[in-house]
């Protein structure tokens, strides 16, 4: 399958003067989206939100076309990933979301699925489609919260207790997207984290997008929490500043933060999330005024805007060549592996 990308020299010249040398051969990419379009059952999803997003130039992503972006931006790595479905927005297609990502990760052995869970499915039905697509943990998402307030909504809203206690017996992982607008800084959800963990020590958290702290203040905060918490990992998918994923491997250590693309689409995307103050935003190519005429004002991808902070933030702490190995590969293959085989 063919990517529709195409490279520019901007690109070309931030692969090869930047990211060549730095990103290793073996790549596991624990933030992937497989999924399609029809899956979002808003009857006005032509005209709303996610039409522009995904519904035009990646309505059906199998794994085929999110290889096919991987061999163009990565050319010559091998990659395997961790996948889950798109996070429409109630209603949502869950089984066949589900069924699709199962379906899909399976064409490669390496790879690994998560199906998309919610506070109105029973344990019963989370249960059978766990069995049925040989998922390896959950994947919620705010906006499903039984709040319905996806800005300020805990964890055990969008991820009631009784699917954690699931996730608990069978070792499982799921993929946490904090809400809140401290994320990662808020204290309830420190709160949460520290008493979810200690309750449920089987989980195994990955907090996506480091901790949802795209600045480096939330984690610099967390982190006195997060250093004692044991069953947590991070991804820093779509993490554009080098500042928040240094302060992020000093925190926690080497041995916890994964690579995550947060493709497909948003690693493709041209533009980059940017911080300020206690906030950030994505700038795109398409939501900005800049007045660029001084220099070369293309946007690149995010995913490449997001590897030159990784390597920024690699270099300043004096990463070895088997430290960056393990950020890309080995870190989550290992954690892929430890639920696999229930250790």
């Amino acid at each position: 399958m063919k990517c529709p990308l195409v490279l520019n020299e901007v690109d070309e010249r931030i692969w090869r003067d930047e990211l060549e040398e730095y990103v290793p051969q073996r790549i596991y990419d624990v933030h992937s989206h497989l999924y399609r379009f029809a899956f979002n059952l808003d009857p006005n999803r032509d005209t709303g939100p996610y039409k522009k997003f995904v519904g035009e130039h990646w309505v059906d992503v199998p794994a085929e076309l999110a290889d096919a972006c991987d061999a163009l931006l990565m050319p010559g790595r091998k990659v395997s990933r961790l996948a889950f479905p798109f996070p429409f927005p109630y209603p949502c297609e869950f089984a066949a979301s589900n069924e699709w990502v199962a379906r899909e990760t399976a064409k490669d052995a390496a790879s690994a699925s998560l199906m998309l869970a919610h506070p109105k499915m029973s344990d019963e039905e989370a249960e059978a489609e766990l069995d049925r697509g040989g998922h390896l943990g959950f994947k919620p998402y705010r906006f499903y919260s039984a709040t319905g307030d996806a800005v300020n909504c805990r964890i055990t809203d969008f991820l009631p207790e009784r699917l954690i206690a699931l996730a608990d017996r069978r070792g499982l992982i799921v993929m946490m997207h904090i809400s809140k607008r401290d994320a990662i800084a808020d204290e309830e959800n420190l709160r949460d984290l520290e008493a979810l963990s200690a309750k449920y020590p089987r989980v195994k958290w990955i907090l996506a997008h480091c901790a949802r702290s795209y600045s480096h203040w939330a984690i610099e905060r967390a982190a006195p929490v997060l250093r004692k918490l044991p069953n947590l990992w991070y991804d820093v998918s779509s993490v554009c500043e080098s500042d928040a994923i240094d302060a992020l491997l000093q925190a926690v250590g080497d041995e916890r933060v994964m690579y995550g693309s947060d493709d497909v689409p948003v690693g493709v995307l041209r533009g980059k999330y940017v911080a300020f103050g206690f906030a950030w935003a994505y700038l795109s190519e398409t939501n900005q005024s800049l007045s660029l005429v001084h220099c070369d004002g293309r946007m690149t991808f995010t995913r490449y805007e997001q590897l030159r902070a990784m390597r920024r933030a690699s270099l300043r702490l004096g990463q070895t060549k088997q430290q960056i190995e393990a950020l890309f590969h080995d870190t989550a293959a290992g954690l892929i592996e430890s639920v696999r085989s229930g250790r």
